[in-house]
C-alpha cells in the first residue's frame, strides 16, 4: 500500500471515532433532559438527513476538489455541530449538522481510495478501511459510554478554568467537550493526505444542474447488472445496521437492564465482530466472487431476529460478534464490487454519492418507522422482530434477482465478471 492510504487510515480512524462516541453522547444528552424516547431514536434518521438531501452536491464537490481539503472541511463541519449542542441547539437539529459533515466527508474518503490504488488492492484497502472504521466504532462507543458514566464525567465536571464559565454542567456536555478535540486531531491528518494528482472535475456555475446529472448517474448504477445488486445488498445492510446501533441500546436495557455506558458495550462487541467479517473478507474474497456471500445477509437476518431470546450478557456476547462477523464478510467485498462499477460508470465521487444516497435513505426510512414505532409504543423485540425479517426477506428477493440477471442476460453479467477478474488480477 502506498504511504498516503495510511494516512487516509489514520483521519479515517480519528473522525469515525469521534462520530460514534458523540452519538452515546447525543442519547444520554436527551435522557437527562428526559426528552420522549421516539427522539432518541430518531438521532439515526437526523444524522442520515443531508445525507440524503444533498446527495447530488456532495459527489460533484469531492471531485471537484482535492479529497483532503474536502474531509478537512467536512470535519470542521462536525465540529459545528458539536458546539451547536453545547451552546443550547436542540440535540437532534445539532446532530443533523454533524450528519451534514459526514456527508461530505464519505465521498472523498471512499473516493480517495480509487484515485491512490489500483483495482487489484480495492477488496483489500476496503477491507483494511472498513476493519479500521469497525475499530474505531467498538473503540468510540465505548469512549462515548466511559465519557458519559459517572466515573469519569465526574473527573471531567470537576475541573474548572479560572476566571472562566466553560458552561459544560453535565456529563453529555463534557464529553462532547472532549470530542471536539478529536475532531481536530483527524482534520490535522486531513492536512497531511497527498493530492493524487487526478484531475478536478470543476463545479458548474448553476448547482442546480447537478440535480440530473446525480439521478442520471443513480439510473445508471441500477440499471449495471452487477451494480445493482451490489448497490441493493449495501444499501440493505447500512439501512439496517445504522438503526440496530441505537435498537442494541435498546434492547440491552430491556432485557439486560443495562445502563447507557453498560449497553455500549455490546454495541461495541457487534462491531468487533464485524472488523473480524472485514479483514477476513479483505484476505480470501476476489473481486469478482463478491456476489457468492449473499447468502450471509440471509443468516444475518435471521440471527437479529434469534436476539430476542437472549437474555443472558454471557451468551449475548458470543452472539453478537457472531452477527456481527457475518455483516463484515457481506458488505466489504460487495463494497469494493460497488466502487469497482461506480468508477467505471461515473468516476468515484459521484459514485460513492449515489451510494451514500440510497444506504442513508434506507437508513432514514427504517429510522423513521423505529422512531415511529416507539412513539407508539412498540417495544425493542418487536423492532428486533421486524428488522430481522426486512433484512432476510430482502436479502432473499436480492438474491433471486441476481440468479434471475445470471440466466436472462448472462452474456453481460459473464463480461462484467470478466472485467471485474481481469482489473483484480492486473490492476
Amino acid at each position: 500500500m502506498k504511504r498516503g492510504f495510511y494516512t487516509i487510515m489514520a483521519a479515517q480512524f480519528f473522525s469515525s471515532l469521534a462520530d460514534n462516541a458523540l452519538f452515546i453522547a447525543a442519547v444520554e444528552l436527551l435522557k437527562s433532559s428526559r426528552a420522549p424516547t421516539w427522539q432518541a431514536a430518531a438521532l439515526v434518521p437526523m444524522f442520515a438527513l443531508f445525507y440524503v438531501v444533498l446527495a447530488p452536491f456532495v459527489g460533484a464537490f469531492a471531485d471537484a476538489l482535492p479529497k483532503g481539503k474536502v474531509m478537512f472541511v467536512s470535519n470542521f463541519i462536525k465540529v459545528f455541530g458539536c458546539l451547536m449542542m453545547l451552546f443550547g441547539s436542540h440535540p437532534l437539529l445539532a446532530y443533523a449538522i454533524v450528519g451534514l459533515g459526514a456527508a461530505a466527508y464519505s465521498p472523498a474518503k471512499y473516493g480517495i481510495l480509487t484515485e491512490l490504488l489500483p483495482p487489484s488492492q480495492l477488496v483489500k484497502a476496503n477491507g483494511w478501511i472498513e476493519g479500521l472504521t469497525i475499530g474505531s466504532i467498538i473503540l468510540g462507543i465505548l469512549l462515548g459510554g466511559q465519557l458519559v458514566g459517572h466515573a469519569i464525567s465526574s473527573r471531567m465536571l470537576s475541573f474548572d478554568f479560572p476566571l472562566f464559565d466553560t458552561g459544560v454542567d453535565t456529563a453529555p456536555e463534557a464529553a462532547i467537550s472532549v470530542l471536539i478535540f478529536v475532531y481536530a486531531i483527524a482534520a490535522w491528518f486531513n492536512t497531511r493526505i497527498p493530492n493524487t494528482e487526478v484531475e478536478m472535475r470543476p463545479l458548474p456555475k448553476n448547482l442546480l444542474e447537478l440535480v440530473p446529472d446525480f439521478w442520471s448517474c443513480n439510473a445508471r448504477l441500477w440499471r449495471d447488472k452487477l451494480g445493482q445488486i451490489s448497490l441493493a445488498t449495501t444499501t440493505l445492510f447500512w439501512g439496517v445496521s445504522g438503526n440496530l446501533r441505537y435498537i442494541i441500546l435498546a434492547w440491552s436495557a430491556a432485557a439486560l437492564g443495562y445502563s447507557t455506558t453498560q449497553a455500549s458495550s455490546l454495541s461495541g462487541v457487534v462491531a468487533l465482530g464485524t472488523a473480524v467479517g472485514a479483514i477476513a473478507a479483505s484476505i480470501r474474497m476476489r473481486l469478482d466472487k463478491a456476489t457468492s456471500v449473499m447468502p450471509m445477509g440471509i443468516a444475518m437476518g435471521l440471527l437479529v431476529i434469534a436476539m430476542n431470546f437472549i437474555h443472558s450478557a454471557w451468551v449475548a456476547a458470543p452472539f453478537l460478534i457472531l452477527l456481527g462477523a457475518l455483516g463484515g464478510y457481506l458488505v466489504v467485498p460487495m463494497n469494493a464490487l460497488l466502487q469497482h462499477r461506480g468508477h467505471n460508470l461515473m468516476g468515484a465521487g459521484r459514485s460513492i454519492a449515489v451510494q451514500n444516497f440510497n444506504e442513508q435513505a434506507c437508513i432514514l426510512g427504517l429510522g423513521a418507522f423505529y422512531s415511529l414505532s416507539a412513539g407508539l409504543g412498540m417495544s425493542a423485540f418487536g423492532a428486533i422482530t421486524a428488522f430481522g425479517i426486512v433484512v432476510a426477506g430482502v436479502m432473499w428477493l436480492i438474491q433471486r434477482w441476481h440468479a434471475r440477471n445470471c440466466i436472462v442476460h448472462k452474456d453481460e453479467v459473464d463480461h462484467l465478471l470478466a472485467l471485474a477478474r481481469h482489473d483484480h488480477i492486473h490492476g
